[in-house]
């Protein structure tokens, strides 16, 4: 399965500058700064520098083959690194993306692409650990889920025999490519929310978004869908095609359904009910070791996952049980008397109502909210933002700060709706509610830190750290 420089010539229609074709091409790396000898280095021209001008900086640390786009390489650079090569293609992000679609094409494996407007990381853990149990999986790590993070984690393939992939977007057209260059076997919508909401218009228009992921489903592939959400359920409904579509659900009866549901400070627990069959899954307690509802829904989607892929129940409930959540997605740490629920990475509407809910069932004197703006709501912002508010007041949280423009709205609906005034706080800065928040959190406080990753509120929580 080896990709050699020749193979990348054809491929990306490249231009070899200098070098031998049959050098193999293993590691790939588009940063200089981690790159390893030996690596296949690409060039990435992004809003603020050009990668492609830094190939020289990747030979010096040992690259062996640089991708490269508008570069003119000097006859004095080609004597220099006459034991490298030189490749240059149109375009390098089209490059990167057609080798991984061609790597891909190499492995006859299950490959199982994850999206949804909330949930996709948490869903691709939960399932890449149920799927670990009976197989030697490759994941996406941390955010490499756009046209440039998917294609660099199919081309970490080596000796893996599945692959579990997470697909994030913000307009329609990016989940389609990404699935052609995945070409899943099975692929999974957890849900259709408000996220990306101002550059899409509408959910039905991010529901569309979504089911691209359709476009690289391979022909006896299965889509799996979470069928308590209302667009996706209505979907299938008046859906005629001839993908096969699988369902997992909590209130409506679906093909893996949870009965019986028990939700904890920190864990959950369930009944496994298998639509239209006597099977080895029904009855089966599972036992998921992170609180929340929306936990529940990831651990049914890994059910299901895992039942197409033939793993037994007893493989799936171990990889259940033993998953672990991404840094910065409902972390929880605890010092002495105090709870912090670190959920900064992201955040949405769906998201937010579910990490309040979660805290409510915690164990502690007083719920502390603390919440930043949610991004890329376009004309929503508003509204939804207000929404969250109103999710505030439903669910008794003691205290609210919040911090930013958008999220002066959360604190405008939690008043409106009866939440103590003298309990909320405003604040246009995180060190700003960082003195305040040092003087505010006691003993027995559960504290819950979320806003959308560009606030920055990995601030808020390493502070919180230092003086708790």
């Amino acid at each position: 399965m080896d990709i050699k420089v020749k193979d990348i010539l054809k491929i990306c229609n490249g231009e070899l500058i200098v070098g031998n074709e049959e050098i193999i091409c293993e590691n790939f790396s588009k940063d200089t700064r981690t790159i390893q000898k030996n690596d296949v280095y690409v060039g990435i021209k992004g809003d603020n520098f050009d990668g492609n001008t830094l190939y020289e900086q990747a030979f010096e640390k040992g690259a062996k083959v640089c991708i490269l786009q508008g570069i003119i390489a000097s006859d004095e650079v080609k004597n220099k690194y006459n034991d490298r090569c030189i490749i240059v293609v149109d375009n390098t992000i089209k490059a990167l993306q057609q080798i991984a679609s061609y790597k891909r094409s190499l492995y006859n494996i299950p490959v199982i692409a994850i999206t949804g407007s909330v949930g996709k990381t948490s869903t691709k853990d939960i399932v890449a650990s149920v799927v670990g149990t009976s197989y030697d999986v490759l994941k996406t790590e941390g955010n490499m889920n756009n046209h440039i993070g998917l294609p660099m984690t199919i081309l970490k393939l080596k000796n893996h025999n599945a692959l579990v992939v997470e697909m994030g977007m913000n307009n329609l057209g990016e989940i389609s490519l990404l699935s052609k260059i995945a070409k899943p076997n099975i692929a999974i919508i957890t849900n259709v929310g408000t996220a990306h909401i101002g550059n899409l218009g509408s959910r039905e228009n991010i529901l569309k978004a979504k089911l691209e992921i359709l476009d690289g489903l391979q022909e006896d592939g299965t889509l799996i869908i979470n069928n308590d959400n209302d667009l996706l359920n209505g979907w299938l409904k008046n859906y005629n095609g001839k993908v096969k579509v699988r369902t997992y659900g909590i209130e409506n009866k679906s093909d893996i359904t949870a009965t019986n549901v028990e939700l904890n400070e920190s864990t959950s627990q369930f009944e496994l009910n298998v639509s239209g069959e006597e099977h080895a899954y029904n009855g089966k307690k599972i036992n998921v070791p992170v609180g929340g509802k929306h936990f529940v829904y990831n651990a049914l989607c890994a059910i299901s996952a895992g039942k197409i892929l033939g793993i037994k129940i007893d493989n799936i409930k171990s990889g259940i049980e033993g998953f672990q959540l991404s840094k910065n997605r409902m972390e929880i740490y605890k010092a002495k008397s105090i709870t912090i629920v670190n959920d900064c990475y992201n955040a949405n509407f769906d998201s937010m109502k579910a990490a309040i809910e979660s805290i409510t069932k915690m164990v502690g004197k007083r719920k502390i909210a603390i919440l930043g703006d949610m991004l890329e709501l376009g004309e929503y912002s508003k509204d939804l933002h207000y929404n969250v508010g109103l999710e505030l007041a439903k669910n008794n949280i003691d205290i609210l700060i919040t911090v930013g423009n958008e999220s002066e709205n959360i604190a405008r609906a939690a008043i409106d709706s009866k939440m103590n005034p003298d309990n909320i706080y405003v604040f246009d800065k995180n060190e700003e509610a960082i003195s305040f928040i040092k003087n505010i959190v006691t003993d027995d406080d559960v504290v819950l830190i979320k806003a959308s990753n560009g606030m920055k509120f990995i601030e808020i929580v390493n502070e919180i750290k230092k003086f708790i």
